[in-house]
């Protein structure tokens, strides 16, 4: 899809209702809140609605008091197009999409690999590191300039769905966009400290359990967790510790694929699997195959099934994809 037809959308239409998908992070939050600002710069109207709340740690950001909670008996809302950031599928926003119910144009903006183009307007770049970045191309074309809530809204996309530029997804363009964003009195450090150093006591009792269920498989080549629904139970958990807790398993000598297996707290045998690979693996065909999707070297889906089965059926599917 030319980026041109996605510029002459956002010209022609004043009014926008921005999502993003459901346990939004970094990019997904980051993009919201830089794509809110372009389109303010260009006098237009936007609300930004999330089925879920910001997540913890990111509470630095400006502009999350324009950030709205999806309730049943939201109202109010007038839009003339409903956009989806960093949404590989449109149930992936979860609830929000039933907003659009006078099914007005979608524009769908997004870096998956594994996107289902289901909007009228698709900008799907998957070679690019995040949806931040296509946002920071976007202010460019449009010539829009830059204040520093937007350039740092847009600097910890980039920073969270690169691993802090050191996944293969980090380009020499990521960091020519990073270079002129750093610019506008941003403080590397102090992000870094909010998103990544900042796990509470409780967290971090409870990834010391997590830790010893780590085993290993394909001779070494793949490493995993599980985190059964009794370790969660009753637990107030602040942030989200998946990406904490594959950091680990990554750093392994010789592991190729990271995986976590986490049982679903509200539903009874239902388990969330997250992919990571160094590269060789392509783990957005992984998931797919169990209806999920993402990256090549960052992935997930959610299955039915118990726990010991799904461990089974995943492992079994990466080792295919070993060889």
């Amino acid at each position: 899809m030319s980026l041109k037809k996605v510029i002459a959308c956002i010209k022609r239409n004043k009014n926008f209702l921005v999502t993003t998908h459901t346990s939004l992070e970094g990019d997904a939050l980051g993009s919201e809140l830089a794509f809110y600002g372009l389109l303010k710069a260009l006098g237009k109207n936007a609300t930004i609605v999330n089925q879920d709340n910001v997540p913890y740690g990111y509470g630095f950001l400006a502009g999350l008091k324009h950030v709205k909670k999806f309730k049943k008996n939201l109202k109010g809302i007038k839009f003339d197009c409903f956009v989806n950031l960093d949404c590989s599928d449109s149930r992936r926003c979860g609830q929000v999409y039933k907003l659009n119910k006078d099914n007005k144009p979608i524009l769908n903006i997004d870096h998956h690999i594994s996107n289902e183009k289901f909007g009228e307007i698709n900008w799907i770049e998957p070679t690019v590191s995040s949806c931040s970045e296509m946002i920071y191309r976007l202010f460019k074309e449009l010539r829009v300039p830059f204040d520093r809530d937007t350039a740092l809204a847009l600097y910890v996309g980039m920073v969270t769905d690169t691993g802090c530029f050191r996944y293969t997804n980090t380009t020499s363009f990521t960091h020519k966009a990073v270079f002129e964003l750093l610019r506008y009195n941003i403080n590397a450090s102090e992000v870094y400290r909010n998103i990544y150093g900042n796990i509470p006591f409780q967290d971090m009792k409870l990834l010391a359990k997590i830790l010893p269920t780590i085993r290993m498989a394909a001779s070494g080549k793949i490493a995993w967790f599980q985190i059964k629904r009794a370790l969660l139970n009753r637990r107030a958990i602040s942030l989200d510790l998946t990406e904490h807790t594959l950091s680990f398993a990554r750093a392994i000598k010789g592991v190729e694929v990271a995986v976590l297996f986490r049982e679903n707290l509200d539903t009874k045998n239902e388990v969330r699997v997250n992919l990571r690979s160094q590269g060789r693996v392509d783990v957005n065909k992984v998931a797919s195959f169990f209806s999920g999707g993402g990256h090549r070297t960052a992935s997930g889906f959610v299955i039915r099934g118990k726990l010991r089965e799904v461990i089974k059926k995943t492992l079994n599917k990466i080792r295919e994809s070993l060889k």
